[in-house]
């Protein structure tokens, strides 16, 4: 099989089975490693040749950036906010299984090599590898499900950011953990001064000289300047720690932090993404590859073993360690459900480990099969967690229903209140206005931080998801005037929609949105109204620069009446600039401007609009002498007209070149 064939096998493994995960609202890392599996040269009697070998090679690539990201989101603050979880409950994890799995498997060696005959180095390295969890899959699923702000969400975070870190060092001992023998204190030691030195004298240059070249450059303003420097940096560093003898991912990584501390960090992120997306998707692609079914299905004993024992001991050690610093056992279990998996960068360093010889061949194909088992078993297990600590922990159904209990009474006496769901700085003036008014309300959230304080502040606010029937029927969903939610994520914002209008279809539904994008969407959920705040606050400076111009007030009030009854129809649609080309931008309304060709004077407007694709709508239209004429009666068009069309980036592409064909 030639490159482009194999490439293309690639791609077509890639986007099928990357399609079905988002299909089933799975991390697309999973695609990636089912695709790799499928493409196994034994799975499909495929012979690879180098080329294969070579693809690997332009994987491993992926690594680099995905190091170049964490450093990206090396966030000092952020550290120092959850230092009781990172270095606490984080460190104590990453330390304790490297330091268990290293003596254990070394007192293994020792008693029964036969059985096992990997020596101290090669348990260190699995050790480190087996410490590492999915923080893809992980991180997706709690943001999906709304567990990020809770209190086993803000463990996990915790433990995932000090992994992060600890991957900086094993990427460096490992590698060195291959030397000789008699060589390997030498080794070790030579090894963490290079990279303490190289670390320090990087970081304490590096950020001058990081932040004035990348003004340099901005200045500029060419677009493909920025990304062709970005790749230049991210690898050239990423070549100088690799000639130091160190790994490349390091010099990635240190880019990556040089760069997070600079005004120019949002724009990086965006521009590296595809590299970092594509690439990890292909490294992990040949992480599936490397699987030889053939021997999984004859040690097919060893690889049921070395899944159960790592996930049950992770578990344990997880959850042991929550609850040792105070967590509730219904927290201490969650936060041991979701770690318990192998993670990306357990890949990278088994990975190292074989290259180095650290683990022989007929050990690596069982330890990989059972770190691809695991990562696969893991939405199933972040599913079914809550039914697990339910079953397991007793006093898990007491908390939740003291919980539920706690937000029937403090709203059992209200009635025709409003139930706000999120009690952000929106939720909270919303409040405000409407206790000054006399009208009650009850607020669900899920900080427990923000709960505690307003509270004690006198506020009707409780603990609970509103994505949760018992939670909206505790708080007195059937006894509510109305809803009001304030979530800025729009997948919340739906899962609570469905949950509200399939119990309370006539309630009405006030929803907050950010932007126009998903105004139909949401009212197409159920949303009885839509207040995109983008748009509010546009009609909000007008109507003072209308004030401020002499119009009269009572005008002013009209006019915005006039706009909020029709939608916000004449606001939707704005003229794009270049700096707006994100995905998110492209799928907005936007206007474009277009001169009316001769071949098409004497068609009414809604004909040129069904000319142009659909899709559309017109906004304005102005004459060839340049006077103003009235859209609202289908007017017929001239050569020389413009016309202003509003609709998505796709549809004003296809109205481009129609009207230019």
């Amino acid at each position: 099989m030639d490159a482009l064939e194999l490439t293309l096998l690639y791609l077509l493994a890639a986007v099928l089975a990357v399609t079905a995960c988002r299909g089933l609202k799975l991390p697309a890392i999973l695609g990636y490693l089912v695709a790799g599996v499928l493409m196994e040269p034994h799975t499909l009697g495929l012979a690879y040749g180098q080329d294969a070998e070579s693809i690997r090679h332009l994987a491993e690539y992926g690594v680099v950036f995905l190091m170049f990201v964490i450093g990206l989101e090396f966030n000092l603050p952020k550290l120092r906010a959850m230092r009781q979880h990172v270095f606490g409950l984080g460190f104590a994890q990453v330390g304790l299984t490297v330091l268990l799995v290293t003596v254990g498997g070394a007192a293994l060696n020792a008693l029964v090599p036969h059985i096992w005959p990997l020596g101290w180095q090669a348990s260190l390295a699995l050790g480190g590898a087996m410490a590492m969890s999915s923080t893809a899959i992980v991180v997706k699923m709690m943001a999906d499900r709304l567990e990020l702000d809770s209190a086993y969400g803000q463990r996990i975070m915790g433990v995932l950011l000090f992994q992060d870190l600890a991957v900086v060092w094993l990427l460096v001992l490992v590698p060195a953990l291959g030397a000789e023998p008699e060589k390997l204190f030498t080794a070790l030691l030579f090894a963490a001064v290079k990279a303490t030195a190289l670390i320090t004298l990087l970081l304490w240059g590096g950020q001058r000289v990081m932040r004035w070249w990348l003004t340099l450059v901005a200045r500029v303003k060419s677009e493909e300047l920025f990304v062709l420097n970005l790749l230049l940096m991210a690898l050239g560093l990423a070549w100088l720690t690799e000639q130091a003898g160190l790994s490349l991912a390091l010099g990635a990584f240190i880019c990556g932090v040089l760069i997070s501390e600079t005004e120019f960090k949002v724009q990086v992120e965006a521009e590296i993404r595809p590299f970092h997306d594509v690439l990890l998707g292909l490294f992990f692609i040949t992480i599936g590859m490397m699987l030889d079914w053939r021997q999984v299905f004859v040690q097919w004993h060893l690889v049921l073993l070395l899944l159960a024992l790592p996930v049950l001991f992770k578990l344990l050690l997880v959850t042991g360690l929550a609850r040792g610093m105070g967590a509730s056992g219904g927290v201490a279990l969650r936060t041991g459900l979701y770690l318990a998996q192998a993670g990306e960068f357990g890949f990278v360093l088994l990975s190292i480990a074989r290259r180095d010889a650290l683990v022989p061949p007929e050990l690596f194909t069982p330890v990989l099969a059972a770190m691809v088992l695991s990562m696969l078993a893991t939405p199933f297990i972040i599913l079914a967690s809550n039914r697990i600590v339910m079953r397991l922990v007793s006093s898990e159904w007491l908390q939740q229903s003291l919980q539920m209990t706690s937000i029937a009474q403090s709203t059992i006496n209200t009635r025709a209140h409003v139930l706000i769901c999120g009690y952000g700085r929106s939720g909270q003036a919303m409040a405000r206005l409407l206790e000054r008014e006399g009208i009650p309300y009850v607020a669900l959230d899920l900080d427990p931080d923000r709960v505690r304080q307003a509270r004690a502040a006198g506020h009707t606010v409780a603990f609970g998801d509103a994505g949760k029937l018992q939670a909206l029927v505790a708080a007195g969903l059937g006894r509510a005037s109305a809803v009001a939610i304030t979530y800025l994520e729009t997948h919340a914002v739906m899962k609570a929609l469905h949950t509200i209008r399939t119990h309370a279809p006539t309630l009405p539904v006030l929803v907050r949105t950010q932007t126009d994008r998903d105004l139909d969407a949401l009212r197409a959920a159920g949303a009885t109204e839509v207040v995109p705040e983008s748009l509010e606050g546009s009609l909000m400076l007008a109507s003072h620069a209308l004030v401020l111009m002499g119009v009269p007030v009572r005008r002013v009030i009209r006019v915005v009446q006039d706009q909020r009854e029709a939608r916000y129809g004449l606001l939707r649609g704005f003229f794009h600039g270049a700096d707006d080309v994100s995905e998110e931008d492209l799928a907005h309304e936007r206007l474009a401007t277009f001169i009316i060709p001769a071949r098409l004077a004497g068609l009414r407007l809604s004909e040129l609009l069904d000319e142009s694709g659909g899709g559309l709508r017109a906004v304005s239209l102005r004459r060839r002498g340049g006077d103003a004429a009235a859209t609202d009666d289908d007017p017929k068009i001239g050569a020389g007209d413009t016309v202003v069309l509003s609709g998505n980036a796709e549809a004003l592409a296809r109205a481009e070149l129609a009207l230019a064909a």
